[in-house]
């Protein structure tokens, strides 16, 4: 059994919730693994993000968001409000605060409960599995690295990990 693991890296906008298409860049990995059959993990331990499959919209919004980029970001919106002052939510309580201004954040950084909330709707991770050397998406699938944290432009890296033979 064979084991590849590598990192993709984009940066965040940090203006509203960051897209990233990075369908291409698995499947490059996937190649270069040289499993033909097996199961291909995407993976953030950033916890105010998400990987996602979902069909490509085509169809762009004028803040470059696809269509249903955008229509999610609005449910979301109206289930998980932008975490916009002190004391919205419970989270950051003032412990947390000081730690991330001790460890260089700004207070306002800390005001991303939102985007912690909306990740864990969608979690993490994706699996997708690998037949004949290719992910198996059907015809519509991508993979989506979304950073749902605005406070700031962030780099952000995303684990692909293959396993099989």
């Amino acid at each position: 059994m064979k084991v590849h693991r590598e990192t993709i890296e984009r940066r965040s906008t940090g203006l509203y919730p960051t897209f990233h298409k990075i369908t291409d860049d698995v499947s490059a990995i996937v190649g270069r693994s040289g499993v033909r059959d097996g199961i291909c993990v995407v993976y953030s331990h950033h916890t105010t993000c998400s990987v996602m499959t979902q069909e490509c919209s085509h169809d762009t919004a004028y803040n470059g968001l696809e269509y249903i980029q955008q229509d999610l970001v609005d449910i979301l919106e109206r289930l998980v409000p932008t975490c916009r002052k002190e004391g919205q939510y419970m989270h950051p309580g003032p412990e947390l605060t000081e730690f991330a201004y001790s460890v260089g954040e700004s207070k306002l950084e800390t005001l991303n409960t939102d985007a912690h909330l909306r990740s864990v709707f969608f979690g993490r991770s994706e699996s997708v599995v690998i037949v004949d050397g290719k992910l198996d998406m059907g015809s519509f699938g991508h993979i989506y690295f979304v950073d749902f944290d605005k406070t700031r432009i962030r780099d952000r890296q995303v684990q692909v990990q293959v396993i099989g033979e």
